[in-house]
């Protein structure tokens, strides 16, 4: 990797010199360094939906990994008791609890945390946690938009932290089997590939602004947000659908078969255009505050001429090729294409009708390469960000925040293409777009002092 070479070169040069690299790290970094038999405090935050997965993962590692869900935090009060039982009933352990991802910071015995916030919370909670020593998962997308997704990477190489994320599809085996099958030629030059995002969402409906429940922390929960006043309809998982807390689908469930379908390519940089149109169909706005579209087709194109394809679909449809993927990928090489469901790939020869590769390995654990124990099933990306922690190797991450951000700034830059409704010509190199302030502008977002993602972290 041009990275890891990148590293080791300004590592070997460094103005001491020093052969021992844990003597160039600050005290606090040293001091992160964990031994294979020492306890990992871990706390979870943002526990409401992919929180509860986060919850169940952590708990099933809890012998092969020595881990310990310390604590649990979230803004909303009202999910302290049930999701306290829940780590209870599976480990024995009884978490604290707090409202203010601060006071986790704070505290020093806690070595690592795991994010489940909305979007709007990735990255800034990811840089404070990085400033604080703590090592850290976020879920996808790793931002909310492209200019936080370069602060996360600076904080985490200046803070020496692991920072993983939760695309787990990278440590999938037969997904990497796929992936190897793909690099290797096995159907030729790739020179397409396509994400498929089949998810019919219902109208969730509208609401006049009201006060915040009881137990639910506002003001925090806004964040980085703009202000605006309590809405039911814009707070729990509705914030999906609305730009200044979420990404709409393509920003949703897309981000992960986003990833699959560059790594397929084998990408490690940005596109040079993209083009995204769409709409809400079969949804009255005035009977709904949607804002993201819920059909959505965006069209990316690199540097050497291949392609990146990805279709949102949020009404009823029928599925795709002969695995009838509504959640996947299909890739386009000179001599066939391949059909990727969930764990399910088939290969085709040209214009064959049957598969002449296929996977055939049960699910098993892949810790990036690890020693250690096999983690349960399903939580293998869990278990490999624990394993690079006890490392301190972020070449031990199956997916590092460097792969998160690429991989998350798609689907950011279709939204900016499908909200300006236009194509975009894009510079990687400087991370903006060619000749267009408009655009650039929606690479960022305004402040809400002090939830401020800052230009130096």
């Amino acid at each position: 990797m041009t990275e890891r070479r990148e590293f080791i070169k300004k590592t070997l040069m460094g103005s001491a010199g020093i052969a021992v690299a844990g003597m160039t790290m600050s005290a606090k970094s040293y001091g992160n360094i964990l031994g294979a038999n020492d306890r990992l405090n871990l706390s979870i935050i943002g526990i409401r939906g992919q929180g509860t997965n986060h919850i169940n993962q952590f708990c099933k590692l809890k012998d092969s990994r020595n881990v310990v869900i310390k604590n649990l935090c979230d803004v909303d009060e009202n999910t302290w008791a049930e999701k306290v039982k829940l780590v209870q009933d599976q480990t024995g352990d009884k978490p604290g609890t707090a409202y203010d991802m601060r006071k986790v910071f704070e505290d020093k015995e806690i070595d690592a945390v795991s994010f489940a916030t909305p979007n709007h919370w990735h990255a800034l909670g990811a840089i404070w946690a990085a400033q604080a020593g703590k090592h850290v998962y976020v879920e996808k997308p790793a931002s909310h938009n492209l200019f936080e997704g370069r602060k996360m990477i600076e904080a985490a190489r200046k803070y020496n932290v692991i920072m993983q994320t939760g695309f787990q599809n990278r440590s999938i085996e037969n997904v990497i089997q796929a992936m190897k099958f793909l690099h290797e030629g096995g159907i030729g030059d790739v020179y397409m590939a396509r994400g498929l995002c089949y998810k019919p969402r219902h109208s969730f409906g509208i609401a006049k602004d009201s006060t915040p429940p009881a137990g639910l922390h506002y003001d925090l929960w806004l964040g980085p947000a703009p202000y605006r006043a309590y809405n039911e309809k814009r707070g729990h998982y509705n914030w999906h659908w609305h730009w200044d807390t979420g990404n709409g689908d393509t920003g949703n469930q897309g981000p992960h078969q986003f990833d699959v379908a560059r790594w397929g390519l084998n990408k490690n940089e940005h596109p040079v255009s993209v083009y995204s149109t769409g709409g809400i169909y079969g949804i009255s706005p005035a009977e709904c505050s949607q804002e993201t579209p819920n059909t959505q087709t965006s069209v990316f194109k690199y540097a050497d001429g291949k392609m990146l394809e990805f279709e949102t679909r949020g009404r009823y449809t029928n599925g795709e090729s002969s695995l009838n993927i509504h959640i996947g990928n299909i890739f386009y090489g000179t001599d066939g294409y391949l059909e990727l469901n969930g764990s399910t790939w088939k290969a085709f020869r040209k214009d064959e009708k049957e598969p002449f590769a296929q996977s055939t390995r049960e699910q098993r654990a892949s810790g990036g390469g690890s020693n250690l124990m096999a983690a349960p099933g399903g939580s293998e990306h869990y278990a490999n960000f624990l394993d690079a922690i006890r490392k301190n190797d972020r070449y031990a991450l199956n997916c590092d925040i460097r792969e998160g951000h690429y991989s998350s700034a798609l689907p950011i830059m279709a939204n900016i293409s499908y909200r300006l409704g236009r194509g975009l010509n894009f510079m990687g190199e400087y991370e903006r777009f060619a000749n267009d302030s408009e655009a650039d502008t929606m690479l960022t977002r305004p402040s809400r002092p002090p939830f401020v993602v800052p230009d130096q972290v």
